[in-house]
């Protein structure tokens, strides 16, 4: 028999060390453990380290840095641009570490760093209790959280990284530490919203409040036509909403045939989405204005459970298909813009595709940066521009439409972005520094206390300088 290489020796060495799985080429699971969310992504890692806690973490990062080898980290594995995995590298894999702890009379939750939001919403809601979450269940806690988390609860609560308490995670050098107001508390700052630059996060405590079970929402769908009126309708409610509406806008041809018949099936539309936070009797109320500001196509607003609004468009979003998406902060909804808006929404080349606008404000702007690293706290508005499709030869003509279309509406935004829609980290570096602006030295001297090698570097990167 052949003597196993060094390399084999290695191998075999890291994998002794590991309660988890660690996962070949060869294996049979190897496909399975290397697919994400984004169809488009067709990486190959040289290993898949399945962590059941953080020593396996530990072991998998000191392993990776003394290899040499490129290190991605996979929590929900649902990031557009595909981060969770790479070709020929480690990943890092944390899919089995979904566990969440409450503690309702302290109203505070734990949660670990693979856990996805219907994993939370699963144990918090049984206490009438939440925190702020995505607009997907299937979304990972540790992507949404580290690049800030806009959901359905961001107006009147804030952004999920401004609901965090504490975040275990360890370092590049191996190092497992907790990061919180009162520890670490210049990396506790670049962990809410500066993405996933300094560390593995094995674990995220997160203040609750109390929400549901059921909530008031909104769910109304109109013409195509119709959406210049309405968005200068919209643009109106909202500047005299309450604290407990978040609401969005999505237009595209939303080609529904459980939704809509024949005559409207493949004709322009645009949905208004909204959540109240507060009692049901007055969310609703304040929610009606919403569903009638044009004739409505479809109307499904009404009271239900919380935990069922976070996965209403979990079915729209399923894993597999081709996605690619991007943002810009708008400084607002002119007439101008909403022109330019109307126009890339019926120009996209699939039908599944949206331009999308978010309500920002609120709580949100409670908080300011020199409390967090989060960007986006400026604009009263977040342009989301999705490519959704199916068919791989229409890879260009999608991912064309959404860089056109930010290209043109850079007119309305200082060219900051929201990390969580990234496109494929193209211009990162200019991006980077766009949108953080200043604090983006502040962000850089902790990628040099905390990473002076750039160990992890598959994310939205800021580069260390030393």
């Amino acid at each position: 028999m052949a003597q196993p290489t060094i390399e084999d020796k290695q191998i075999e060495q890291f994998e002794a060390t590991l309660h988890g799985d660690l996962i070949r080429p060869d294996d049979a699971d190897y496909d399975d453990a290397r697919a994400v969310w984004n169809g488009m992504i067709d990486k190959y890692p040289e290993l898949i380290a399945r962590c059941r806690g953080a020593a396996d973490v530990i072991q998998a990062v000191e392993f990776a840095r003394e290899t040499d080898l490129p290190v991605a980290v996979r929590g929900g594995g649902h990031n557009v641009a595909g981060t969770a995995v790479c070709d020929d590298g480690l990943v890092i894999d944390l899919s089995e570490m979904r566990g969440v702890w409450v503690d309702p009379d302290a109203q505070r939750a734990w949660v670990q760093g693979g856990a996805t939001w219907a994993d939370v919403d699963h144990e918090t809601q049984s206490f009438g209790l939440a925190t702020p979450g995505g607009v997907v269940s299937d979304t990972g806690v540790a992507g949404l959280t580290l690049g800030g988390g806009i959901g359905h609860l961001r107006c009147k609560y804030g952004l999920t990284s401004d609901n965090l308490v504490s975040v275990d995670l360890v370092t590049a050098d191996g190092e497992f530490l907790t990061a919180s107001e009162e520890e670490n508390e210049e990396l506790f700052w670049g962990l809410r919203g500066g993405g996933g630059n300094f560390g593995v996060v094995t674990g995220f405590e997160f203040d609750l409040h109390p929400v549901g079970p059921d909530v008031a929402t909104c769910l109304v769908f109109y013409h195509g036509d119709d959406l210049a009126d309405v968005l200068s309708a919209y643009r109106e409610y909202v500047d005299s909403a309450s604290r407990e509406v978040s609401t969005l806008v999505f237009a595209g041809e939303l080609p529904d045939e459980e939704l809509f018949g024949a005559d409207v099936l493949y004709e322009p539309k645009f949905a208004i989405m909204g959540c109240h936070s507060g009692g049901v009797e007055v969310g609703t109320g304040e929610l009606a204005p919403l569903r009638g500001l044009a004739d409505p196509l479809a109307d499904f607003s009404g009271v239900m459970p919380y935990a069922d609004f976070q996965r209403i468009l979990d079915e729209d979003y399923p894993d597999g298909m081709r996605y690619y998406w991007k943002s810009l902060y708008l400084d607002g909804i002119t007439e101008s813009a909403i022109d330019r808006i109307t126009y890339w929404a019926d120009a996209a080349p699939s039908p599944l595709s949206t331009v999308d606008i978010w309500q920002i404000g609120g709580a949100i702007t409670d908080i300011g940066v020199e409390e967090s690293a989060f960007a986006g706290r400026h604009a009263p508005y977040l342009l989301g521009v999705e490519a959704n499709w199916e068919d791989p030869q229409m890879d260009s003509a999608n991912v064309e439409w959404v860089r056109d279309c930010l290209d043109d509406m850079r007119q309305f935004s200082d060219g900051s972005v929201y990390l969580n829609f990234p496109g494929f980290l193209e211009d990162n570096d200019e991006t980077m520094e766009t949108t953080f602006g200043a604090t983006y030295e502040r962000l850089s001297a902790l990628k040099n206390e905390y990473d002076p090698t750039n160990l992890f570097s598959l994310n939205q990167n800021i580069k260390p300088t030393t």
